[in-house]
């Protein structure tokens, strides 16, 4: 009898410990993802996906009846199982590839990011990528870019003549007596793979304005959090201050702009002091002061590569631009700071245009991840995590 009534005891504690592993594996949306990033943490998320937000429809003029969705953006999304209160906006100037792996193939900034729990959004522009339904006519001209991405991605100062210490691929570190170790096999293949990671971005001030309308749009519906921090490149720091300067709520709480090409001042600054020349499409672009006051109690960090001084070439005038802007969004109540990988006793050396993708991104994410703890956007959503 004794043993009857262990067996159905058994029995029983069997029966309720495999519904309870039913419903914890089962009442739950809980994704492992098998590969890990440099740092060697795993990434588990609690969900995936995407969606389109923004844009306009526009009728056939001859036949009422039919119409087009356009001008709208895309945003994929990876939301950590244990996440922290900043979402992350990655905004690029080229394609989401580019945070999506380094220039090697090893794990990008997206990753590193996950894997500090960090929800990553990836942000298609109206009329760029996976957001290309475009509401107007748009002519494609190639434009033989290869050559002229070299220099202007900053890999060195002429075509295949890279800057020594590179942390472009194949950079593999210096010998004992200084010279410098490079795989160049895996130098040109990962360069050749470059070049494939943008499409054009129809670079003009009727754009700007565009991209800078959706994400305001997209920012303060609250669909990517409401403490937003936007990681740009090149002209996507423009945009992304357009944003700020465009958007009604408080749930964009600061940027991380990587060689910002483009920037924003408030009317009432005297511009025609300096020489800065303005190209269609970058800027500078000039908003009343009602809208640059939108940068109050923002956190700002525009950063720079190695090789990368104020000076009155194209670059140089950025730099100072960053600079000014930098003051004054400071003098609003804001929080801005212009760092620069190649000095600031950062310790790096040869980042590129794109720091995020080379082969020390960890680093990069580092001084990065140092910033967001200073700003205090390095919270968990858990209370005491």
């Amino acid at each position: 009898m004794l043993r009857k009534y262990a067996l159905s005891l058994g029995f029983c504690f069997l029966l309720f410990t495999s519904f309870y592993c039913w419903i914890l594996f089962h009442g739950t949306k809980k994704i492992t993802m098998k590969h890990n990033t440099k740092s060697g943490a795993p990434i588990t998320l609690s969900s995936t996906g995407g969606f389109e937000i923004g844009g306009s429809v526009i009728m056939n003029g001859t036949n009422p009846n039919q119409t087009l969705s356009c001008d709208h953006g895309y945003v994929e999304y990876f939301l950590p199982y244990t996440p922290r209160k900043t979402s992350l906006l990655m905004w690029h100037s080229s394609s989401t590839q580019v945070f999506q792996n380094t220039w090697s193939g090893g794990p990008g900034y997206k990753d590193l990011w996950l894997s500090r729990d960090y929800p990553v959004y990836l942000w298609d522009g109206p009329r760029v990528g996976r957001a290309n339904w475009g509401c107007v006519p748009i002519t494609y001209t190639p434009s033989y870019r290869d050559a002229g991405n070299f220099v202007a991605w900053n890999f060195g100062p002429e075509f295949l003549e890279w800057w020594e210490g590179s942390q472009f691929a194949g950079f593999l570190g210096t010998s004992e007596n200084g010279t410098e170790i490079v795989d160049q096999e895996a130098r040109i293949k990962a360069w050749k793979a470059a070049v494939r990671k943008r499409y054009d971005e129809f670079d003009t001030d009727e754009n700007v304005l565009l991209h800078g309308q959706t994400m305001a749009v997209a920012a303060d519906s609250g669909k990517l959090g409401n403490q937003i921090v936007y990681v740009t490149n090149s002209a996507g720091g423009l945009r992304a201050q357009m944003a700020v300067a465009l958007a009604n709520g408080t749930n964009i709480r600061g940027i991380v702009a990587y060689e910002s090409i483009g920037y924003i001042f408030p009317a009432s600054f005297n511009l025609s002091s300096y020489s800065l020349t303005r190209i269609p499409g970058f800027g500078p672009f000039v908003v009343p002061d009602e809208q640059f006051a939108n940068f109050k109690n923002l956190k700002v960090q525009f950063v720079w590569g190695d090789h990368r001084k104020e000076g009155e070439d194209l670059v140089g005038q950025h730099v100072r631009m960053s600079m000014l802007v930098a003051e004054l969004i400071n003098g609003v109540g804001g929080q801005a700071e212009v760092l620069f990988l190649g000095g600031d006793g950062t310790g790096l050396r040869g980042n590129t245009h794109l720091a995020f993708a080379d082969e020390n991104n960890e680093s990069v994410a580092g001084l990065m991840e140092e910033w967001l703890k200073r700003m205090g956007l390095d919270g968990y959503v858990e209370e005491g995590k």
